[in-house]
């Protein structure tokens, strides 16, 4: 996997809403702190922009993405918040440019389309973290807003935890490979397209939010039938907030689906990562290789300071 360059003091970040609208007002708290950290942040031409519940239309967004894909100044791209919209634009651009010199993008949730589609076609590295929209105390914490600074700075982002709520569905044992995944309704989306994501020898790491239960059920089945979960290094299973369930249960958590899908194999599983929808969302390097070991405690510590 090739690892973009770690972001140094008075480097340029570019801004872009490649799905949902944003106000000034929601972007002034993430704009201070990336200032705080000695980065200038340069807005797109339709950061603003309004176009039904998207910022711009698919041609005004996927411009904006363009550019800082482009632009040599700009040396990282940090998603304004997620919504819907990337699967609209990722093949609008042309990442000639980008390949040639890879820089940091960073962003979760609907951003997964960014990250499985650079893992899959380019081999490049990529930042799941919080996004401008979150870097607000009332929506994360610090702790999550200064691991995207640290990850974008080539400073540890190892983590340990003790993983308490799910500790009896959680398989023990000590695995390597490279971090792949994102929202779990993203990775179901993309199956046989484009930007579908290769799982083989990889840690898989999911979250998802808001979502039916049964549904959740559909997506983790999709993956197994197609393959996605038989050859894993390791899983890894985040924030699975606010699930749905109708009126007759289905009768599982989230968690308890999950797990059930991948009894059969043998490679640790762990739940409760601090990542996903929830306030403490730890950025991950995906494409670099890791080390996952899960047992008494759980922890996901970055090889060579992230580096493939």
């Amino acid at each position: 996997m090739k690892q973009p360059s770690f972001l140094k003091p008075g480097d340029r970040i570019g801004i872009v809403a490649p799905a949902r609208k944003v106000t000034h007002g929601e972007m002034s708290a993430g704009m201070e702190i990336l200032k705080g950290w000695g980065f200038v942040p340069v807005e797109g031409k339709y950061l603003y922009g309004s176009f039904n519940q998207f910022s711009g239309t698919d041609a005004e967004r996927a411009s904006d993405f363009q550019e800082m894909m482009d632009d040599p100044q700009i040396k990282a791209i940090i998603t304004a918040r997620g919504g819907y919209g990337c699967m609209k634009i990722i093949d609008l651009l042309n990442f000639e440019k980008f390949v040639k010199q890879p820089k940091w993008i960073a962003g979760f949730s609907d951003f997964t389309v960014f990250h499985s589609h650079l893992h899959r076609q380019y081999q490049i590295q990529s930042i799941h973290s919080i996004m401008l929209f979150n870097m607000n105390p009332d929506r994360f914490d610090m702790v999550a807003v200064e691991s995207l600074g640290k990850a974008l700075t080539g400073l540890e982002t190892n983590y340990a935890y003790e993983g308490k709520a799910y500790k009896s569905l959680q398989r023990d044992g000590k695995c390597y490979g490279s971090v792949v995944g994102g929202n779990l309704s993203l990775l179901y989306a993309l199956s046989k397209s484009a930007s579908d994501i290769d799982t083989n020898g990889k840690i898989l790491f999911i979250e998802d939010l808001d979502e039916y239960l049964y549904h959740v059920d559909r997506m983790i089945i999709q993956l197994k039938r197609a393959g996605k979960l038989s050859g894993l290094a390791g899983l890894i299973v985040g924030g699975m907030n606010d699930m749905r369930d109708n009126e007759t249960k289905f009768g599982k958590s989230a968690e308890e689906i999950i797990r059930e899908a991948v009894d059969e194999y043998d490679y640790p599983v762990c739940f409760d990562f601090p990542a996903g929808h929830q306030k403490d969302n730890r950025a991950l390097i995906f494409g670099a290789q890791a080390e996952l070991n899960v047992g008494s405690n759980v922890s996901l510590n970055y090889l060579n300071n992230g580096c493939a």
